[in-house]
Formats: structure tokens, sequence, C-alpha cells
């Protein structure tokens, strides 16, 4: 696995040199753009709009348009030269509660790996950060673009999760309409909640959709029609609410039996 970065995570006067790797792999079915006339396959060319030609990635600069129209051209040392220190450094601005960070805000993690030398640093802060139960937020440079992100206790290692700004998270703008919630009502809603607790295995929970489209896909293929599965939900009105819920608190369900 190759590091799409290399820095420093830094706290008070101490620096740990580490590398960062892409926590995640993309597992999505490929699909090509095709031409529905004759299936002929769809490409996207970059094209020089004076000498309408293509040109190669080896020939394409990034720049920045002026008001005037002309464009500045910036290389990799451009964008290090801009602050050479964010650009290289994870700097831990402030140290808060793990569980005071919604939700909402994580996007993407990365794995770090202490570099030659800097292990007892590293794990002193993991395990700091382990028995105090907080993460250490910091900004960061990657891909020309400047992030929020935490580091945090994963496993045996540190974790850096991207977050999103807050000014990235749009607005509800969902009116609830008022209505009262019996005593019983909310009991129930308890209770089942409840009786569906497991403690959370991240092995549990598969990718089921991709092998139903898989199977979709082999239909066609063979020339044969695909078979639908599944069928839609009832919605629940609130004269059937607690007639259903006393009946979802009578059904068993298998262990680890997950749609």
């Amino acid at each position: 696995m190759r590091a799409i970065w290399k820095g420093w995570i830094s706290f008070g006067l101490i620096n740990i040199p580490v590398n960062l790797y892409s926590a995640t792999k993309e597992k999505e079915l490929s699909f090509h753009l095709l031409h529905k006339k004759d299936l002929s396959p769809i490409h996207y060319s970059r094209v020089c709009d004076k000498e309408e030609k293509e040109v190669s990635w080896g020939d394409i600069v990034k720049g920045y348009q002026l008001e005037s129209g002309r464009f500045v051209v910036l290389d990799e040392k451009d964008f290090e030269t801009a602050n050479i220190k964010r650009v290289k450094s994870l700097e831990i601005l402030d140290f808060v509660a793990r569980e005071e960070i919604d939700s909402v805000f994580y996007e993407k993690p990365y794995f770090l790996e202490p570099q030659r030398g800097a292990a007892k640093a590293y794990l002193l802060l993991r395990e700091a950060l382990l028995e105090m139960k907080m993460v250490g937020v910091v900004k960061f440079v990657l891909h020309n673009r400047e992030h929020l992100g935490v580091i945090r206790p994963y496993k045996d290692i540190l974790v850096l999760n991207q977050l999103r700004f807050v000014s990235e998270l749009r607005s509800p703008a969902i009116d609830l309409p008022k209505m009262a919630l019996s005593k019983r009502e909310i009991g129930m809603a308890k209770k089942l909640i409840d009786q569906l607790t497991v403690k959370f295995n991240p092995k549990h929970y598969k990718d089921e959709y991709r092998e139903e489209l898989l199977a979709v896909i082999k239909r066609k293929a063979k020339g044969r029609a695909p078979k639908a599965k599944g069928k839609l939900p009832k919605k629940t009105v609130r004269a059937d609410l607690t007639k259903i819920l006393a009946a979802s608190l009578r059904k068993k369900r298998a262990p680890h039996a997950h749609r």
C-alpha cells in the first residue's frame, strides 16, 4: 500500500512523522456509458479550445483565472509554497471529547502509520486519547484543499477522520407536524429498540444489493428477463401504530438477521 501523504502530527512541542493511507476501497460495479443506438462506448476527451484537438495528461497544467481573464499557472511546488508547514503538518488545534462530534460531520477515514523512530510518541498519543476518550481536532491540506479532521484511536492504530466544515452542511429545512405521543407508545417503542439491540459487529453487515444487481446482469447476459425481488413496505399510519408496535414485540428475529 502506497502512502498518499507524508508529514507530521504535532501537539505541544511533540512532532510525530507519519504516513497517511486511504482506509477505504470502492466496491461499486463499473458501468460504461454507451450510445443507445449501437452500444458503442462513449469517450470523454481533453480537447484544447484553441487547437481543437485532444491533449495528453502530460501536457496539462493547473491554472487560476484572474478577473482580467489571464491565467496564472501553478505547479506542485507552488501549492507547498503557500504554507509548507500547513501542507506537511497535522497540527492538533484542540482536544475534545469524542462523543461531542455529531456523526453528520464524519466524511472519510485514513490510516496513520508512524515513520521510523516515531513509534513511541505515536503510541503515547494513541494510549492517552484512548484512556481519556478524546480526539484531536486538526486542519490539513490534501489534494490542494484544506480539510477539517480528527485524530482518534482505531484498534491498535491512529486514524485521521476527515470532517465536513459546518458551512458544508445544509439546514434540514424540514417542518414536522406537532402531535402528542402517549407514554404507552413511547414505552413500547423503547421496549422494541431494547429487543433489537445487539453489540455492533461490522462483519454482520454486507453489501447485498451489489450481489443482487450482479444476478440481474447475469440473467440479462443470458437473454432472460430479470426477476423482481422484494416488495415495497406498507406505510404505518397513526391509527395502527400501537397495534403494529405490539405485533413487532411479539415477532422473534433470528440472530444477525439483517436485510
